[in-house]
């Protein structure tokens, strides 16, 4: 087994290295290089792994497996060379900022409920952190207003290693039965907890954290989150929405929920307006089927509701079987069809299988859509 120094512990904010090839391993995709020395940190404690490259060959993840630091490259190095390597510093630093946010906002949730951080995804778009209790979007704003607090006081991240005796009269966050090398961070008045993943060395390098959204997930909660850069890209986001919003509405940007609910308010109205005036044309159309047998009735413009709506109130006055049809923008037909008393199944069985339709319901109603033209169905129903 090979063994890497791990130059992330020792300088978080190393970007470029040197070092020599100690193994390289053909696999079915790509190559598995083993390096004596490396900047690059492999995927663990629920951050990925860093991406770069070696001598400008590309490095798509680093893994850990057996003690070993596989660095996955799409090109063979020769062993025994020493090569350039370069981190991805943009992606390095973003997950550094996620990951100290997550912990911060983690630790003063375990602070104020008691709860324990019992799922973390890191995502190319949000952090998700499922916690084993409750909370609501109001004790999330709280506990966002208090992690930012702590950001911008700007304190030193604390990383040791304890002693095992220290270890155990440690007061520490997810606290479990560990032996061996612990690395311990702490980000004083926050949280403290083990933890073997690249963080910013003072809090406000994070920059800001966003609490985007709390939903009950198992026994307790998921929550969405952002860091740093992301939570800018985010509020840029957001605000450009709002612009565009505001524009469409004709009212300033710190207008935009008045206007809205303005908006709302109006549209209340005409939808009650047009649920009168469609029920007014049902009625009047209902009206000229009283005593015909079995009206087939073909209405422009209809949705399926109003079409159900109007087979029902013909059915009231006419005679047998009524069916309703409107066309679609695709050209195909919705349908509804009723019969008091009746038994419609197996018509609608032989509608569908003549016309291509689909749909169904109970024994004298039932609805659905063909795939026929107007003349085909009406020739159908002459049958």
């Amino acid at each position: 087994m090979y063994e890497t120094k791990r130059l992330y512990y020792e300088d978080v904010y190393k970007k470029e290295f040197t070092a020599r090839v100690l193994e390289c391993r053909s696999r079915k995709k790509g190559y598995e290089v083993i390096l004596d020395e490396t900047a690059f940190y492999p995927e663990g404690g629920g951050q990925p792994s860093d991406m770069g490259t070696l001598d400008g060959i590309a490095v798509t993840e680093v893994q850990e497996k057996e003690g070993e630091l596989l660095h996955y490259t799409v090109a063979p190095l020769e062993v025994g060379k020493y090569v350039a390597g370069k981190i991805d510093w943009e992606r390095r630093f973003d997950l550094m900022q996620q990951h100290s946010g997550e912990h911060i906002v983690s630790g003063l949730i375990h602070e104020a409920f008691g709860y324990e951080n019992v799922g973390f995804h890191m995502g190319s778009d949000v952090i998700t952190v499922d916690f084993s209790g409750a909370f609501d979007e109001k004790q999330m704003a709280e506990i966002e207003e208090k992690a930012n607090g702590i950001i911008w006081e700007n304190a030193a991240v604390e990383i040791f290693y304890p002693s095992e005796e220290e270890l155990k009269n440690l007061e520490y966050r997810s606290k479990k039965e560990l032996s061996g090398w612990v690395r311990i961070v702490r980000f004083p008045g926050a949280d403290t907890c083990a933890c073997c993943g690249t963080h910013v060395t003072h809090a406000g390098e994070i920059g800001m954290v966003k609490l985007l959204s709390v939903v009950k997930f198992r026994e307790g909660v998921r929550m969405e989150m952002l860091s740093g850069k992301r939570v800018l890209d985010y509020l840029n986001m957001v605000n450009e929405q709002n612009r565009q919003i505001s524009m469409k509405l004709s009212a300033k940007p710190d207008n935009t929920a008045q206007a809205v609910a303005r908006l709302q308010e109006e549209n209340f109205g005409l939808k009650g307006q047009v649920h009168a005036m469609e029920a007014s044309f049902i009625a009047n159309e209902a009206q000229k089927w009283n005593g015909c047998e079995n009206p087939l009735v073909f209405e422009e413009g209809m949705e399926a509701s109003g079409v159900q709506k109007l087979t029902d109130a013909i059915l009231q006055g006419c005679i047998g079987r009524c069916a309703v049809f409107s066309k679609n923008a695709d050209g195909s037909y919705k349908y509804a069809m009723g019969e008091k008393d009746g038994d419609l199944r197996q018509f609608t069985k032989e509608l569908n299988t003549a016309l291509n339709g689909r749909g169904g319901g109970r024994s004298f109603f039932v609805q659905g859509s063909v795939q026929a033209t107007e003349k085909e169905i009406r020739a159908f129903f002459k049958n």
